[in-house]
């Protein structure tokens, strides 16, 4: 019997004409650009949320075949898919587990957050009735009040970790809550510091200090310790909506976001286009319709508001981002079916940066990636070639 529609494989040459384009390359140069600003702090790319949209294997190969000394996502499960793909880099769970999950982490040899006494307590117990030993790194809360021993009390963890037979302490870390703001990160850097000094009074080797994600990285050198996190800036993106944090330190951005257009119609002055009919035009108007929208991860929010860019030229969203399409007037402009639509990148002298997409939908330039859908098709470059 055969076998159901949906199961027959997809050829390329069917696929839709929405994609991303990842430069692997520009992976390469960033990371390169992060070490040579933070010395000779260790960098550790975090790949959470698909690798910030760019593909948590393949970027995971990229960190390995770069040196990385390892790589940090948000859940198990993400560890999980990285030991499955082959990656066999350090990789440290930045999030808060539960009791049942541990003997997973020691299974697929993943690096587990010990947040409190008790989290590192059932880590130790679980590592000693597996045989086995546990990797962890312990988390400070200096400010951020999400996850961690409170830096006032840490020093309960600390001795803690001491007396835990079965567990290697080979981290600890705390997290900034304003990194892109110098007073607040040094008051946390000062409190984190202090907690590190448990160490120094007692002769014992401090494990591998991390405090800083990519607004730490630009903006505070005192913070890069012994090792940076760099997440969003990992990926040529700055970490705030203004995109000279980005350049300042180097990076490039490695995605750009395409699709092409579908159909083209002329739409009378007055004719309202799309749900809930809230644009139209006082003039007659070219619209084109792009295979994209909310259901890729595309907001809702840029309804009216975002800018595309079709043969060079800017030309504004128009009416409601609908769930799978979207429409862009381009007034008196050129454009035919099966042209190239720029929805994050650069065509010619032009470029919609992330940043500036964030900036449309209200929001920070980390979700815009984040939420980019896994049904967007990603395709990797090496050197211009895919």
């Amino acid at each position: 019997m055969a076998s159901p529609l949906y199961e027959q494989p997809i050829s390329d040459e069917a696929l839709r004409p929405t994609h991303l384009t990842i430069d692997r390359d520009a992976l390469r140069d960033n990371y390169a650009a992060i070490a040579r600003h933070v010395g000779g702090a260790e960098v550790m790319p975090i790949l959470k949320a698909n690798a910030y949209g760019h593909g948590l294997i393949e970027v995971a190969r990229v960190c390995e075949e770069l040196g990385a000394p390892a790589v940090g996502v948000a859940y198990l499960e993400e560890g999980i898919h990285l030991r499955r793909a082959g990656l066999r880099l350090p990789i440290l769970i930045l999030g808060g587990i539960a009791a049942a999950q541990i003997p997973l982490f020691l299974r697929h040899d993943l690096e587990l957050t010990a947040s409190s006494v008790d989290k590192l307590n059932a880590i130790d117990g679980c590592a000693s009735e597996l045989g086995m030993r546990a990797r962890v790194h312990l988390k400070i809360d200096t400010g951020m009040e999400r996850i961690g021993v409170h830096h006032y009390s840490a020093d309960k963890l600390l001795e803690a970790s001491l007396n835990a037979p079965h567990t290697d302490v080979v981290g600890i870390f705390t997290h900034f809550a304003n990194a892109e703001e110098t007073a607040p990160t040094e008051l946390q850097l000062e409190r984190f510091l202090e907690v590190l000094r448990f160490y120094e009074r007692r002769s014992l080797k401090t494990p591998v200090r991390h405090a800083a994600s990519s607004g730490a990285i630009a903006c505070c050198a005192a913070s890069h310790l012994d090792r940076v996190r760099p997440g969003v800036v990992f990926y040529g993106v700055s970490p705030t909506l203004d995109p000279t944090m980005a350049t300042a330190l180097g990076v490039r951005p490695a995605l750009s976001w395409t699709s092409e257009v579908v159909f083209f119609k002329v739409v009378r002055a007055h004719d309202p286009v799309s749900y809930g009919s809230t644009w139209s035009s006082d003039v007659d108007t070219r619209v084109i319709t792009l295979p994209v929208g909310y259901g890729d991860g595309y907001p809702r929010a840029l309804s009216s508001r975002a800018e595309v860019l079709v043969r060079g030229e800017r030309y504004p969203v128009v009416g409601r981002v609908c769930m799978d399409q979207l429409m862009v007037s381009i007034g008196r402009g050129t454009a035919y079916n099966g042209d190239e639509v720029t929805l994050i990148g650069r065509d010619g002298a032009q470029e919609v940066r992330v940043e500036a997409v964030a900036n449309w939908a209200g929001t920070i330039p980390h979700e815009i990636l984040a939420c980019i859908n896994t049904r967007v098709p990603r395709v990797y470059v090496d050197g211009g070639r895919a």
